[in-house]
């Protein structure tokens, strides 16, 4: 596998280097950052206890989130 050489700027440098892990390559970070798994390979991985938390957790951090902007619209409109 080749090398390559690439120009990132300071902001990106630190934010990139904040996300390593401990022995791993700034390459490493980059690839665990992009890989991106197609639907059909996690398919059927959760049980329906596990779809069934994910789906209260989902819905509370959405709640907070409708919270948080209705705070702000409130906010904004004096």
């Amino acid at each position: 596998m080749g090398t390559r050489t690439i120009s990132v700027s300071d902001e990106a440098y630190i934010r990139l280097r904040s996300l390593k892990r401990p022995g791993e390559s700034f390459s490493d970070v980059i690839n665990r950052l992009t890989n991106r798994r197609r639907l059909s390979e996690i398919a059927g991985s959760l049980d329906e206890d596990d779809v069934r938390d994910l789906v209260k957790v989902i819905a509370s951090m959405r709640a907070r989130s409708r919270g948080r902007l209705e705070k702000t619209l409130e906010e904004l409109a004096g």
